[in-house]
């Protein structure tokens, strides 16, 4: 495929597989919808692996039934490349706004679900704005210690992923982090990373990744604040700071991400979440053997 994705994780080639593929739906040489998998050695298909999520991007409008054909036909193609299984992670509906749908075709058409992620959003250009100088404001009014500062800017250097892995694992939360990849994605897409920087005394206690995974958002992907050192509303000065961002950005909406922990509902973390965000909207892995006759 040579137009490039809105969703640029999409264009990144996955190095550990064997192949890359673009299932593309066309009616009068007009691209309807699109999907993208990697093809493992041992025969998965994957869209995408590695990447918050995959699954079908609608392009222009096209039926439900037409919608279904494509998704029959992908599997089929897969099939004869002697495929054993299908995995993909639908992106949530801010994301793309035909998910209900696609999430209701995909149960149609014989896929399972694996796993459930509930993602906090904060929707709207305006209310973005809006909330934050409501926040700003608050901050300036509580903030009693001029000693702290934080700031966003574009990523030079990647020493922050070791203190991110570092604090995360002293809180006892399970880190999985490819440094690697990261380091190549934004080597190659420099404009879609931020990081922002939570110091005190010139010395950093706290960070945060924001990536553009769409030219309409801004999520929130890593974090991390020093154990060591607390500071009182620290994590609401990060997520004011990503505000800040995103109406630099002009963006759509935020996304805070999952607030999952060991497989269970980390409930601490939505009502952290719940109060930047004025939406909810879930991301569903799906799964589907094939039988090749």
């Amino acid at each position: 495929m040579n137009e490039e994705k809105d969703f640029f994780l999409g264009n990144t080639l996955i190095g550990d597989c064997q192949d890359q593929l673009d299932f593309i739906w066309e009616k009068k040489k007009k691209t309807k919808a699109l999907i993208t998998f990697a093809i493992t050695k041992t025969g998965e298909a994957i869209s995408i692996p590695k990447s918050p999520f995959g699954g079908f991007w609608i392009v222009d409008s096209l039926s439900s039934a037409s919608l279904e054909s494509f998704i029959f036909a992908v599997v089929e193609d897969l099939r004869h490349r002697g495929v054993k299984s299908i995995t993909l992670s639908q992106a949530p509906k801010p994301y793309e706004p035909h998910t209900d749908l696609i999430n209701y075709l995909l149960g149609k058409c014989g896929f399972d679900q694996a796993k459930v992620l509930s993602h906090h959003f904060f929707i709207g250009k305006k209310k973005i704005k809006k909330q934050t100088q409501k926040e700003s404001s608050k901050i300036q009014s509580n903030r009693k210690n001029a000693d702290i500062k934080v700031s966003h800017s574009s990523i030079s250097n990647f020493g922050f992923l070791k203190y991110i892995k570092s604090w995360n694992t002293q809180k006892g939360y399970e880190v999985t982090l490819d440094e690697n990849r990261i380091v190549q994605q934004v080597s190659e897409y420099p404009n879609r990373y931020f990081l922002i920087t939570l110091s005190k005394n010139g010395q950093a206690i706290g960070y945060s990744l924001s990536v553009k995974l769409t030219g309409n958002s801004l999520y929130y992907f890593l974090s991390a604040i020093n154990p060591q050192i607390p500071v009182k509303n620290g994590g609401d000065l990060i997520l004011n700071e990503l505000f800040q961002l995103a109406v630099e950005q002009k963006v759509e909406f935020v996304d805070l991400g999952s607030s999952d922990l060991d497989e269970e509902v980390n409930h601490k973390l939505m009502f952290f979440k719940s109060r930047f965000s004025n939406d909810i909207s879930n991301k569903i892995t799906w799964v589907k053997t094939i039988k090749n006759v």
